[in-house]
């Protein structure tokens, strides 16, 4: 797992509220508690209200609002092939798919995605 997805995967677990454990989280994860103590600390540099200290397990202080179209690579995938499907031609749907999908193209343009201009 790549470290920009497990930093993104400990925010995720970390935002129920709920004290977690390094144990906890290289469980889940698959990495050392090393590997989590680092992730830790990088996150608590960034500004995140992630709070806690080794041995009684870490929790994020405060509300955190992420931007919805923090999307993994495979969610991405899977929107795309959905919306392309429903985006052929003889389906009642397929002129709002293909809007959205340009739309999610210019949103995410790091994506790749490859839209034809939305219909008008």
């Amino acid at each position: 797992m790549k470290r920009d997805a497990r930093l993104y995967d400990i925010v995720q677990f970390l935002r129920d509220g709920r004290l977690h454990t390094a144990w906890e989280l290289t469980e889940r994860l698959g990495v050392s508690t090393r590997t989590i103590w680092r992730d830790r600390e990088m996150l608590a540099a960034t500004g995140l209200p992630v709070t806690g200290e080794r041995g009684l397990g870490y929790i994020l202080r405060s509300p955190l609002m992420l931007p919805p179209t923090m999307l993994t690579p495979e969610e991405l995938e899977a929107l795309v092939e959905g919306l392309r499907h429903v985006g052929q031609d003889g389906n009642p749907r397929a002129r709002s798919a293909r809007s959205l999908l340009y739309k999610v193209a210019t949103l995410l343009p790091q994506s790749g995605i490859e839209a034809e201009p939305r219909d008008t």
